[in-house]
């Protein structure tokens, strides 16, 4: 069984299109979690009124993703487990494709789908990172001519549509509610990946994605929370070596971000994330240790490119 897990915070205006599209699905064997964040713009009672066969999980407080995602991966009872942004609609072998591609490899624990805007442009297909730390989503905004439609292995999946095996994650561990939101799906790819588990792209999972729904693009909040935790996933993840001979380019990208931001309007964000995360730095090495690397460095390295443009979307999937 696949459980669904979709975290919303006062996103009432995308849960039809959401949730009616998970009634059309071909695969039937699943159930749905609604976790609320403590809405206030009656998104709890909508689902209960509509929705009744949607389980729903109410937090006092909103948690962030990882928080509010936990909470419903706690809750849930299938083997595997999809968690969907509120501001998604999946076409109706979405699941069917992704439950396929993990049942037939018992080495993957993650699999991506093929996230696409609603005018058709590519949204992601999967994680990237490099030496700096820096993670974007592969393909975003190229037009979809299908140069992403081969099957293939990637880093980890964005969280945003991403299909999880249970086993995997009573292995390592959720996502770290720590990072509250942003990265913290790359944060658990990457303990996926160290523990020694794969991860499929399954292009024929097809999803569409408002982007930012709940947080927005661009933002004071979205700026904040990705850059701090930008240095945190390196410092709690890379491996010891990787992540000494990555300083320059770690401490240039931090670096560089600063004025790149302050130029668009968002100084007081940016120096923000950057003080908050380097007072964060010994918590993140104090975590190393609860993580097993299973592989060598070199099963890390090849997916780790050794350059970015600063200009590049960031990674996101709130």
């Amino acid at each position: 069984m696949i459980s669904v897990v979709i975290t919303n915070y006062n996103g009432r205006r995308y849960l039809p299109d959401c949730l009616s599209s998970l009634e059309l699905q071909t695969y039937r064997d699943f159930e749905t979690i609604l976790v609320d964040n403590a809405s206030t713009d009656g998104s709890v009672e909508f689902v209960e009124e509509h929705y009744p066969e949607v389980r729903i999980v109410r937090n006092r407080e909103n948690l962030g993703f990882a928080g509010g995602t936990n909470a419903g991966i706690r809750a849930a009872r299938g083997e595997y487990v999809l968690t969907l942004n509120n501001d998604t609609k999946a076409d109706p072998n979405f699941m069917e494709h992704l439950g396929n591609a993990m049942d037939a490899d018992p080495a993957a624990g993650m699999c991506a789908a093929k996230m696409l805007f609603p005018n058709g442009t590519i949204n992601s297909t999967g994680i990237c990172i490099s030496r700096s730390g820096a993670a974007w989503d592969r393909g975003m905004y190229e037009p979809d001519r299908g140069q992403y439609d081969r099957p293939d292995e990637v880093f980890g999946p964005c969280a945003g549509a991403a299909l999880y095996r249970r086993e995997m994650l009573d292995e390592v561990g959720l996502f770290d509610e720590e990072f509250f939101c942003y990265m913290e799906d790359v944060d658990l790819a990457f303990r996926a990946r160290l523990a020694g588990w794969a991860c499929r792209y399954v292009p024929e999972a097809r999803i569409y994605h408002h982007h930012g729904g709940t947080a927005g693009v661009g933002t004071e909040f979205a700026v904040y929370y990705g850059n701090r935790n930008v240095v945190w996933y390196v410092v709690k993840n890379f491996p010891s070596r990787l992540l000494i001979t990555s300083i320059p380019w770690i401490l240039g990208r931090n670096l560089a971000v600063i004025p790149y931001y302050a130029v668009k309007g968002r100084g007081r964000a940016i120096v923000r994330s950057k003080v908050d995360a380097v007072r964060g730095i010994s918590r993140m090495f104090g975590k190393r240790s609860t993580i097993r690397q299973n592989v060598p460095d070199s099963d890390i390295k090849r997916f780790i490119r050794t350059w970015s443009n600063i200009g590049r979307p960031p990674h996101v999937a709130c």
